[in-house]
């Protein structure tokens, strides 16, 4: 039988759930949304780094990113951070896709999938 373990958890979602080597995380908005889209995928994928270490592994691990934006005209800017963060040589597989965010000021959503080393 594989453990499950859940980080942050609350009545409705945890932050991140381990079943077996693999973490999946929730998806992650920016706590300051007063943020363009860069500023938000920025702040947004260092909570990522965060969680991902609470859960034991790190962003050279991650094998799979979801990214939902309130607009595909934030695409480059998003990129622009996301390019510079990923780990070179270990780009995960990946979608991106404009969808109506929980509020409007959310302009970027992460959500991630990594495995344990």
């Amino acid at each position: 039988m594989t453990d499950v373990q859940y980080i942050d958890q609350n009545a409705r979602r945890s932050r991140a759930v381990i079943a077996g080597n693999t973490v999946y995380l929730a998806g992650c908005t920016a706590a300051d949304r007063s943020r363009d889209a860069a500023g938000q995928t920025a702040q947004i994928l260092e909570t990522i780094e965060g969680v991902l270490a609470q859960a034991g592994t790190d962003k050279g691990h991650i094998v799979n990113v979801t990214i939902w934006l309130s607009d595909m005209k934030n695409f480059d800017a998003m990129n622009g951070v996301y390019d510079n963060w990923i780990v070179k040589g270990r780009a995960p597989a990946r979608c991106c896709g404009e969808v109506r965010l929980a509020l409007p000021d959310i302009l970027v959503e992460i959500m991630v999938v990594a495995v344990k080393p």
